[in-house]
C-alpha cells in the first residue's frame, strides 16, 4: 500500500533541519542538522543529528540511516530505537571534520544501525 503525496506527508528539507530526535521512551537526543541525498537515485540516504555538547559548542554529528527514523507526530519529531549508550558509540565526527561519505563509510554506519546498505 502507498501513501499519496499530501501537503502532510511531503516536508521540505528546511523544515526537517532543527527536527527534534528522540528515542522509543520520548527522551530527546540530538536535532536533524542537515539530511544526505544520494545524487543518483534522490533518496535520502542520512539525516546527520547534533547530538552531545553544550550550547553547540563540542557537538558531534551523527549520521542516521534515514530508514532507522520514523516520525511521530505526538512529538512533533523523529523516533529512533536507540538509547543515549549506544548512540554515544556510533559512527560520529567534528563539525569541521565531515567524512566522504563513499560507500566504506556507508556501510560501516549503515552496519552499525544493523540496517542495509543501499
Amino acid at each position: 500500500m502507498t501513501t499519496p503525496n499530501t501537503v502532510s506527508s511531503i516536508i521540505s528539507s528546511e523544515q526537517i533541519n532543527g527536527t527534534h530526535v528522540y528515542n522509543p521512551s520520548g527522551e530527546k537526543l540530538g536535532t536533524v542538522e542537515s539530511l544526505k541525498i544520494d545524487r543518483l537515485s534522490g533518496q535520502v540516504r542520512y539525516a546527520v543529528m547534533e547530538f552531545g555538547g553544550f550550547l553547540g559548542i563540542g557537538t558531534d554529528r551523527y549520521p542516521l540511516p534515514w530508514s532507522t527514523l520514523k516520525y511521530s507526530p505526538d512529538l512533533g519529531g523523529y523516533v529512533v530505537s536507540l538509547s543515549r549508550d549506544q548512540l554515544e558509540k556510533a559512527p560520529r565526527y567534528d563539525q569541521g571534520a565531515a567524512p566522504s561519505y563513499n560507500d566504506e563509510y556507508g556501510r560501516r554506519v549503515n552496519d552499525y544501525y544493523g540496517v542495509p546498505y543501499m
